[in-house]
């Protein structure tokens, strides 16, 4: 009967990533290593993206055959998985004299900085925290900048959610636009002018009229930085709440939550307000796709009669 009290066993990529797994008993050579087939690895993927990584690529690189590079990494998952280790590297150093605003900035702009070095690591799904040392030194580091605050233990976490997502969607949008200067050999200066003209053309002020005016302000020409401001905006709210909490005030639930606990969604009233905001919207919907039809066919016969006078 197996013991229920027992360690349960780690999966091969995490012991390799803590240092606690057994290293194979034979080898090719020596000079092989899980070290360097995971930076042989990352190689690849620097230069041609996570879609260039295989076991055989990277045997390929080493000079030795895929069936070497299994005695060392059993699967490719967990090739993956010390490659995202690898590029996370560890934080910031500890500054905690700076206060906890500045600290967590600066996780978000090194948060940023390693997913533009390594951008492959935005092509990695989503299945939960890693569970490696890296990681782990990084969670550690947000956490640690709040522990003066009166913050809970799980708003804190959520406070550091709330960063690294804010530094994970600029890293993605970031590193897209460097690849298309890249593969595109455009300054970026140049693609914003040409996004900037290509709304200019389709958007107008009958079909579109607030995102219109917001391109004849410049929007898209102007280099200021949208993610720090909106980084900015979210830890200044954060700051309202670690202030309030330190006076001794809770934020009630929201509003939301109250109607669960009661269970208004179960209510009748409830249900036939929802579906009449739902209908609504749908209305709402139509009446914008039918405006933007008309505005076209309003562009088309004015085209036809400039272009028959």
């Amino acid at each position: 009967m197996a013991d229920k009290n027992a360690d349960p066993e780690l999966p091969r990529g995490i012991a390799l990533a803590w240092g606690v797994a057994a290293n194979p008993q034979r080898g090719p050579k020596r000079e092989m290593s899980v070290e360097r087939i995971v930076e042989a690895a990352i190689e690849l993927a620097d230069k041609d993206g996570l879609s260039a990584v295989s076991m055989a690529a990277v045997a390929a690189r080493l000079g030795y055959t895929p069936m070497s590079l299994y005695r060392y990494v059993t699967a490719k998952d967990d090739l993956i998985l010390l490659m995202q280790e690898e590029a996370t590297g560890l934080p910031p150093g500890e500054e905690t004299e700076s206060g906890w605003r500045a600290q967590l900035e600066a996780l978000y702009h090194g948060q940023v900085q390693r997913y533009l070095e390594h951008p492959w690591v935005l092509e990695i799904p989503l299945s939960g925290a890693p569970a490696t040392p890296n990681s782990a030194a990084w969670m550690d580091a947000g956490l640690r900048a709040l522990a003066d605050t009166p913050l809970s233990p799980e708003e804190r976490l959520a406070a550091m959610l709330l960063v690294t997502g804010h530094a994970r969607w600029a890293g993605t949008i970031i590193a897209d636009y460097e690849r298309t200067q890249r593969d595109e050999g455009r300054a970026p200066a140049d693609l914003a002018r040409r996004e900037d003209a290509l709304f200019r053309e389709l958007i107008s002020a009958d079909a579109y009229p607030h995102l219109r005016a917001a391109i004849d302000a410049g929007v898209f020409l102007d280099d200021s930085d949208p993610f720090a401001f909106g980084l900015a905006r979210s830890l200044d709210g954060l700051a309202t709440y670690i202030a309030a909490l330190a006076d001794g005030v809770r934020e009630p639930p929201h509003p939301w939550v109250e109607a669960q606990d009661a269970d208004v969604a179960d209510d009748r009233r409830f249900r036939e307000a929802r579906k009449a905001v739902r209908d609504a919207e749908k209305v709402l919907r139509d009446a914008r796709r039918a405006q933007r039809q008309a505005a076209r066919e309003a562009r088309e016969r004015l085209g036809r009669l400039r272009g028959g006078a």
